[in-house]
């Protein structure tokens, strides 16, 4: 009979140098030099670290503003809110920055309850 291991994928932490550092760099494009490639990879890698934080106990329960950033996010990733192909590319982009703004004040909100720091 194997053991199974204590802690699993599930209980490892989040990478906020990781999710700081790509949220940094999204808030430092451009519009005018951005390729719709580019905002499209970014705003799907953006959406990974919501919803990974999202699975977070990050107290929205006890806490209203958290509450109101949960709200925000799961109107984000409705797949209707989404852009899509035919969408225009200055619209996307500005999907792209709420989604790396609102991911930024989740991650910071997780580091607040474990009581980490941001660089």
């Amino acid at each position: 009979m194997t053991e199974e291991p204590e802690a699993g994928v599930d209980s490892l932490p989040i990478d906020v140098e990781l999710i700081s550092g790509i949220t940094d760099d999204v808030l430092k494009m451009e519009l005018s030099t951005s390729t719709r490639e580019d905002i499209d990879f970014k705003t799907t890698r953006g959406i990974g670290f919501l919803r990974l934080l999202l699975a977070e106990e990050l107290g929205a329960n006890d806490d209203d503003d958290v509450m109101d950033l949960f709200h925000q996010a799961y109107k984000l990733l409705d797949l209707t809110s989404r852009p899509g192909r035919q969408t225009p590319s200055f619209t996307a982009f500005f999907f792209m920055r709420e989604v790396a703004n609102l991911t930024r004040r989740l991650m910071w909100v997780y580091v607040e309850r474990n009581g980490g720091a941001l660089q």
